[in-house]
């Protein structure tokens, strides 16, 4: 396999530390070679203790950096596509955290300069398709045995929302890794989005639309639907239902640990995806290093997050409208004619 390979990360807040040190201490075959972020201290906090890092506050000259051999773009989504763009121009591997592209336009235009490559360079950030209960809840769909899957329900909750969320982010945030979940899961496109607004919560910032119920249509008929509650003030859960014609299967009720003491029992919920999902991240990160180093993308690709972002794209006109939308999916390039789903 050769020498480590050497990862250009973008972005060290809070997702791109993690992986940072994802980086350093728990993926074999890499390191980190070189650190990207605006805030230069918090760059170089994030590389402190790494040897042989190089850190910068443009995110170019970190792929240009001695030793850069591949790139893990965890910056603010709006910055992805001049990102993504550059690695393209350098043919480096990419695992870019989702959104790929905020808008489905500038995604779009990713999948275009990849096409026009002409072989995948980029792996995109779901990586509910690493976890094992969703890895679990796949095979048994695609098994056929449940027969023809009729409904998911989904339930998203988090704590409380960082400051600056807004309603929006609820579905083009929050909800994405939902959308691409059920696009997975059930091999199918999300062809029309509802949202509906119940009273706010009272523990949601004022002006904020927290929960929302958010409905999908699929091409081959079936219904999935997401209560999304980003400030629920107790726990991070996530949870999927599949119901088919002869039988169900649900996720996301068992990750967790049961303490017990002094004749009472107390179930941990964890606070943060950070915490939820930690394997799910380490066997996603793990699989790209070992494709890069092999020459080789697979996971997710920038289809997925082309699509991820017109279907969230239109939740969020749904939401604005009251309307049902349908979703506007561009022509599918060749390159992507055997989707990775």
């Amino acid at each position: 396999m050769g020498d480590l390979l050497g990862v250009a990360v973008l972005g060290a807040g809070h997702m791109g530390a993690d992986h940072i040190r994802r980086l350093d201490r728990v993926v074999s075959g890499a390191r980190v070679a070189a650190v990207a972020d605006p805030d230069l201290d918090r760059a170089e906090e994030a590389a402190a203790g790494l040897a042989g890092v190089t850190v910068h506050t443009d995110p170019v000259a970190a792929l240009d950096a001695p030793g850069v051999a591949a790139v893990l773009i965890a910056s603010p989504g709006p910055a992805h596509e001049e990102a993504l763009l550059a690695a393209f121009a350098r043919r480096l591997p990419v695992l870019c955290e989702k959104p790929m592209v905020p808008d489905s336009t500038g995604a779009l235009r990713v999948v275009e300069a990849e096409a026009r490559i002409g072989r995948r360079l980029a792996q995109i950030g779901f990586m509910r398709r690493y976890d094992a209960e969703y890895r679990r809840l796949k095979a048994l769909l695609d098994g056929g045995g449940l027969g023809r899957p009729l409904m998911l329900h989904c339930t998203h909750r988090n704590v409380s929302s960082p400051a600056g969320f807004t309603s929006a982010m609820l579905v083009n945030s929050s909800v994405s890794h939902e959308i691409d979940a059920a696009r997975w899961l059930l091999g199918q496109e999300l062809t029309a989005v509802t949202v509906l607004r119940p009273a706010p919560s009272p523990g949601a910032p004022e002006g904020l639309l927290d929960p929302q119920f958010v409905l999908f249509e699929t091409e081959r008929g079936a219904l999935v639907d997401v209560e999304v509650f980003v400030n629920c003030g107790f726990g991070y859960q996530v949870r999927c239902e599949a119901v088919c014609e002869a039988g169900s299967a649900r996720i996301g009720d068992g990750h967790t640990m049961v303490v017990t003491t002094k004749g009472t029992a107390r179930e941990e919920v964890a606070q943060d995806y950070l915490v939820r999902f930690a394997d799910a991240y380490d066997r996603e990160v793990q699989a790209w290093v070992d494709a890069a180093r092999r020459g080789e993308v697979t996971g997710p690709d920038v289809w997925d997050g082309y699509a991820a972002s017109a279907v969230a794209e239109a939740g969020v006109l749904a939401l604005d409208t009251g309307r049902r939308v349908a979703v506007d999916l561009a022509p599918r390039p060749d390159l992507y004619a055997a989707d990775s789903r």
